[in-house]
């Protein structure tokens, strides 16, 4: 897990990098929950993220918003967190001229700021939400949402009320050539402490489905 320090809008930001071995290999990019609640790119959620991406080929970066572990600056409010994750994506690319495609993944702030940038960033193919706060942010931005994409959940998450997820992803899944997999766990807190394992065999399916309708 080569550690690699890249320029930022606010200055350095620190990340974990694995460069796929295949030629053209799609790039997934990983972003951390709430940094003034102890969110890193330490995370576990975003850690096994991290180890799933790399073992299907793709070449993944997680990395510390602004103000987390050694990245410069302070923490911005959500707005400098998604000028961070636009310079993550572009020193990915910049590594990558002939990548064959981009995943975005969150969890919780992480996928907030990551379905910003997927409206953004029109390269961006597929993503995975996990524990997206719907109760505390507006998501209304996704219109339409530009690709499909997974939505996770935990049906006893304490921090955002499961209803507010479910009214996201009804909403999506109604938008025309897309599709959403919305999927909740049974029993799962916010931070699926003792599903983690659960919440990675549903990340690996979806991603095994997805990547073979791409490659039909």
């Amino acid at each position: 897990m080569p550690e690699v320090i890249f320029n930022g809008p606010e200055g350095r930001l620190e990340g974990r990098y694995y460069p796929s071995k295949k030629p053209n290999a799609p790039l997934a990019l990983l972003l951390h929950p709430h940094p003034q609640h102890g969110g890193t790119m330490n995370n576990k959620i975003v850690y096994n993220m991290y180890q799933i991406f790399t073992k299907r080929g793709f070449s993944t970066l997680r990395f510390n918003f602004r103000g987390v572990g050694r990245s410069q600056g302070r923490f911005d409010s959500g707005q400098g967190e998604l000028s961070d994750a636009a310079s993550a994506l572009d020193w990915m690319q910049s590594q990558n001229a002939n990548t064959s495609g981009c995943w975005i993944a969150g969890f919780s702030f992480g996928a907030w700021i990551a379905m910003q940038l997927m409206m953004r960033r029109p390269e961006i193919e597929g993503f995975i939400s996990i524990a997206p706060p719907a109760s505390m942010h507006d998501f209304s931005f996704l219109a339409p949402c530009p690709a499909s994409g997974m939505i996770i959940h935990g049906d006893k998450d304490e921090v955002i009320p499961q209803a507010s997820v479910d009214k996201l992803a009804q909403k999506l899944q109604k938008q025309k050539n897309i599709t959403i997999d919305y999927r909740t766990i049974s029993g799962s807190d916010h931070f699926f402490s003792k599903h983690l394992n659960t919440l990675s065999g549903h990340i690996e399916d979806y991603l095994e489905k997805a990547m073979k309708a791409k490659a039909a």
